[in-house]
């Protein structure tokens, strides 16, 4: 195994036990971006010069006894949302060439303290507003899409160029590219992981989380990240914790729900069957199936974007008027959208995300996950605009990718995609469990649980085709 296709447990081990250095590790993953980036657009810019001398830096405080845990000397890459001090924040758009940041993000800052080296910054869909990410390609097959908005950070991931991300999601912008490029994707409790200098897509909706090729790697990131943050108004008073999922894989009196409605509504029948093998699965463990039905499930599109809409809207009013020709042209589409819509019609969206809160609650006093497909159909070829469904409904993409994974970015709760196996195509899918609010830990437990039953996953095969010249986004 090359340095590059190690987990972040597995490299967090070698590390810790001197049998692998943040520089041999780092020198390889920078390895592998070069092979493989020029055909998939996963990265803005490549900090490289950057990244080896902080392996270089983690490896002497190695040598000097410090070790700062198991994100010591490991390499990751951040969505270009995220700020890094004197590091470009562009949001993948012509509005933000040649922004540098200030001062660090508070995740950015966090994982700084923990240890981890920056690689670079990760493509997202134009100010995280899209759920396919044009400029890069998905890992698994490069005439698809990656998924959005976090679909860089995802295919980094999954193709070793990164051992693990960070990614944001508002409808779904961490779990739907995770599901399509099959890895791992956890959307935190909102609150949970502060999102001070972060560019904000809809302010309501908006979390940060990680990306990781496991779950105990989500864990160990999102044990960096959460905790309270008092310049954020959002962030939730919880002190620090471990959310390592542990060594138990049994699931005795543990009850999943298992949407009758919504959830397999116009879905692909290999995604449903890939999803209910892996729910049989969880049985098999020990955990006990209940059907439950989804409240208010006719809501929840028209819900997410009354919130969201709005929200970015008012987020870009300034250069929205001043240079809106910079803008692509879906992203200004909707923005511009935002602008016509009335007041009512948001406070309206606030009072059923309200309603709807109350119903997940009182599903979840019945459950203690749900078990769900985290995207209807595995991922579309780029050029595809729309999915036309067995019984004729014709459906946008954006709006299929989005309708399974805004309930929980409506109200809050956490969600975790897992991959459960590949369509005949090759392509991953992923199913989705959703927690109380701070029910992290139960997330994740049956997650790493689930994935004990399955072998070990190999990284994305490296892509043919060459996208332009690497030298020209790597910064020395």
């Amino acid at each position: 195994m090359q340095p590059y296709e190690m987990s972040l447990s597995e490299a967090a081990g070698a590390i810790g036990e001197r049998r692998l250095s943040p520089v041999e590790l780092t020198d390889s993953v920078l390895e592998r971006i070069a092979q493989v980036e020029p055909g998939l657009g996963a990265y803005v810019t490549v900090t490289a010069e950057r990244a080896r001398e902080e392996a270089r830096g983690a490896e002497r405080n190695l040598a000097a006894g410090h070790h700062r845990g198991p994100l010591h000397g490991v390499p990751m890459g951040l969505k270009d949302l995220i700020d890094v001090a004197g590091v470009a924040t562009t949001a993948s758009s012509r509005v933000r060439a040649g922004h540098l940041a200030r001062t660090d993000s508070a995740v950015a800052a966090r994982l700084a303290e923990a240890g981890a080296v920056l690689l670079g910054k990760t493509h997202t869909h134009e100010f995280a507003y899209g759920l396919t990410t044009p400029q890069t390609s998905n890992a698994w097959d490069t005439g698809r899409v990656a998924g959005g908005s976090s679909g860089g950070s995802a295919v980094a991931v999954a193709s070793g160029m990164a051992t693990f991300a960070l990614g944001t999601d508002t409808g779904g912008s961490i779990r739907v590219p995770a599901a399509l490029n099959g890895v791992v994707g956890l959307k935190p409790t909102y609150g949970l992981v502060p999102r001070r200098g972060v560019t904000s897509l809809s302010w309501s909706l908006d979390h940060v989380g990680p990306i990781a090729r496991t779950v105990e790697d989500a864990a160990l990131v999102l044990s960096a990240l959460a905790g309270h943050d008092p310049h954020d108004p959002a962030s939730l008073d919880t002190p620090p914790a471990d959310y390592r999922p542990g060594a138990d894989t049994r699931l005795a009196g543990l009850r999943v729900g298992v949407p009758r409605t919504y959830y397999f509504d116009h879905v692909h029948p290999e995604v449903e069957a890939e999803v209910r093998r892996a729910i049989g699965q969880l049985e098999d463990l020990g955990a006990r199936l209940v059907e439950i039905d989804i409240p208010m499930a006719r809501y929840v599109q028209a819900t997410q974007w009354g919130l969201m809409v709005p929200e970015a809207t008012a987020y870009h009013e300034s250069t929205l008027r001043t240079v809106p020709e910079l803008y692509r042209t879906d992203v200004r589409t909707l923005l511009e959208a935002g602008e016509l819509m009335p007041a009512g019609d948001y406070l309206r969206a606030q009072r059923s995300r309200t309603l709807m809160r109350e119903e997940w609650a009182r599903v979840l006093r019945q459950v203690d996950v749900v078990a769900a497909p985290a995207v209807p159909a595995a991922a579309v070829e780029a050029s595809q605009e729309s999915i036309t469904w067995p019984d004729g409904t014709v459906e946008a993409v954006s709006d299929a990718y989005v309708r399974l994974s805004s309930p929980a970015n409506i109200t809050g709760i956490p969600s975790l995609s897992v991959p459960v196996g590949h369509d005949t195509a090759g392509l991953p899918i992923g199913m989705q469990l959703l927690g109380r609010p701070l029910g992290e830990r139960t997330l994740l437990r049956v997650g790493h649980a689930y994935e004990q039953t399955r072998p070990a996953r190999a990284l994305a095969p490296a892509p043919n085709g060459d996208r332009g010249t690497l030298d020209a986004m790597i910064s020395l």
